[in-house]
């Protein structure tokens, strides 16, 4: 059985391009099609797998650069990038995956992390909320054309997947879908360990975008005074660190051990944004951290959040993207104790085992039985004789 993996863009290390990652470990023999492929910008695992780029590769030098050529030239190169002579086709998408031209004879699984926020949720965006006149009203009719396209594109899709309740509840209102199989995105436990003298640190993991609101922790340690470190990278770098107080320090290209280290002896992670999903959390789960987080979207479906007994609970949620909400946060979380192998127990139930063996059963189901797949039947292994300190 031949099998294609469609991913928007490989230009950037996220929680979306670890799940193509994990979806190559299941089909390690698949191509792999993109809008454009950077190598030195997304993780360097998917150098050893076959991957076809569209046109747009020969513009897109930097996710700067995507984004800002993106309407008309990346989609109407998305929309010549051929995908034929497939079995199988798995799109994963948040934007323009679904566009390619994919062979109709294939079974097609949009494998959606949620829909192009641009066309459906611009309101995310600081450049659409700030922009006044003729720049509004040439945004509106964009996102028209997006949501336009974007609808139809993907009604191409056979079966559809989300990765979680919130996600597929937006699938089913802009793409008039009915039936969604809600696949969670893994963690990769291995990665990560127990450290036995987790240091003072708050940590932040992510891009820095608008509604990621990385903007309202500076906010909040800049009041406290605490120590946070934040890894990340984003179009928003320069104005986040011109923001910060001498507490916070910056960290970017951290390799897969140095991200390990710096999630194991950290206080906890702190998650201020609403995200459909958000895999960072369970990463911090993994290392046997608790997480301080805004407790809307998919961190519902991940988290078990503190009411009365903290060592049973992953995390601690706050109800309000404010300063003084996430404050009552950090300083209700010093005076708690939790369980670092109950928490990474629970992560293991988000591991890659239960990923791959998931998703290979959705796909071999409606594939209708042509060529049996093989599927991951071994048990988890729980976390009750780890050593502290190792893998």
């Amino acid at each position: 059985m031949r099998v294609a993996i469609i991913h928007d863009e490989l230009i950037r290390r996220g929680g979306a391009e670890k799940v193509v990652l994990t979806m190559l470990e299941a089909f390690p023999e698949a191509d792999v099609y993109t809008l454009a492929y950077i190598k030195n910008d997304t993780y360097p695992e998917f150098e050893k797998f076959n991957i076809i780029t569209s046109k747009f590769q020969m513009l897109a030098k930097s996710v700067k650069i995507m984004h800002a050529l993106f309407f008309p030239f990346g989609i109407w190169a998305m929309q010549r990038l051929k995908v034929t002579g497939y079995d199988v086709v798995i799109v994963s998408n948040t934007h323009c995956a679904k566009y390619a031209n994919i062979d109709r004879s294939s079974k097609i699984f949009m494998y959606t992390h949620t829909p192009f926020r641009l066309a459906w949720e611009p309101e995310s965006y600081s450049q659409y909320i700030n922009a006044k006149g003729l720049k509004k009203l040439v945004f509106k009719t964009v996102i028209k054309y997006l949501k336009r396209i974007d609808a139809k594109e993907a009604q191409k899709g056979n079966y559809f997947i989300g990765n979680s309740k919130e996600t597929v509840e937006k699938i089913k209102k802009a793409y008039k879908v009915n039936e969604v199989k809600i696949i969670h995105p893994d963690v990769k436990c291995s990665q990560f360990y127990i450290s036995d003298k987790p240091k003072k640190y708050f940590l932040l993991v992510s891009r820095f975008e608008y509604y990621k609101k990385v903007d309202l922790a500076i906010d909040a340690f800049n009041k406290l005074g605490l120590e946070l470190i934040i890894v990340g990278s984003g179009t928003k770098a320069d104005e986040l660190k011109a923001m910060a107080n001498s507490n916070i320090m910056f960290k970017s290209g951290l390799s897969n051990k140095e991200l390990a280290d710096i999630y194991s002896n950290c206080k906890a992670l702190i998650f201020p944004q609403h995200e459909d999903y958000g895999i960072t959390p369970l990463e911090a789960n993994a290392s046997g951290r608790p997480v301080i987080a805004y407790g809307k979207g998919g961190i519902e479906s991940t988290m078990i959040p503190y009411v009365k007994n903290s060592l049973k609970s992953t995390a601690i949620f706050f109800d309000s993207q404010t300063v003084e909400s996430l404050c009552e946060a950090v300083e209700k979380f010093n005076q708690l104790e939790f369980d670092p192998l109950f928490i990474r127990n629970h992560a293991m139930s988000f591991d890659e085992k239960v990923f791959i063996s998931e998703i290979k059963s959705f796909i071999n189901e409606k594939y209708n039985g042509k060529e049996p797949l093989t599927l991951v039947t071994e048990p988890l292994q729980l976390v009750d004789d780890i050593k502290y300190g190792h893998l």
